[in-house]
């Protein structure tokens, strides 16, 4: 990681939402134990060909962490994804994420917010919500290689909203599975 990892918390490289249907009953998802008990193999099935592996650790100060290896474009994303927020219906996630890119290494803080509502007929709207910030770090390293900041939030934007697209129903489906086996 690159010496200067603080989060320029004014600047957006990205924003993707998007949401899903999910039937089953409010009662029976729970997002957090889900997220922190997703099989390697389950999560590698909700993008493939992008995602590459999942595990679980905590952070120093012990809090919940859900490690996601995964392709978003052209980098090479490894997120360590610190629970803020982890109850049943909603997860908040935040991440000092390192990406690989063809240039070499540099990080990026991506934020997961994934959650449910429940629309009073029997079905849930799952909502995926990515955002990316660049590091001081990002700056200086897109700067060397001769990128712009606006050129970078492009490409991401572009990848990580197909990304987004993609996954989302899958990671409905999955959850929607993991409630159906709970409510049994």
């Amino acid at each position: 990681m690159g010496e200067n990892t603080t989060v320029l918390t004014d600047k957006i490289l990205s924003r993707s939402e998007e949401t899903a249907t999910i039937k089953a009953p409010l009662e029976a998802v729970d997002i957090g134990d889900w997220l922190l008990n997703l099989p390697d193999k389950e999560y590698q099935r909700c993008a493939p060909p992008d995602h590459k592996a999942a595990g679980y650790s905590t952070a120093e100060d012990g809090k919940p962490m859900s490690i996601n290896v995964e392709m978003i474009g052209t980098g090479l994303v490894v997120q360590h994804y610190v629970g803020e927020v982890i109850s049943p219906q909603h997860c908040h996630m935040v991440s000092l994420s390192d990406v690989l890119t063809p240039h070499g290494w540099t990080t990026v803080q991506v934020t997961w917010d994934l959650s449910v509502t429940d629309n009073g007929d029997g079905t849930l709207t799952y909502t995926n919500q990515v955002t990316s910030r660049p590091t001081a770090e990002n700056m200086a390293f897109n700067e060397k290689n001769g990128i712009t900041f606006e050129e970078a939030a492009r490409a991401r934007q572009e990848a990580s909203g197909d990304h987004c697209r993609r996954e989302t129903p899958l990671f409905a489906a999955s959850i929607e599975r993991h409630a159906l086996a709970r409510a049994k």
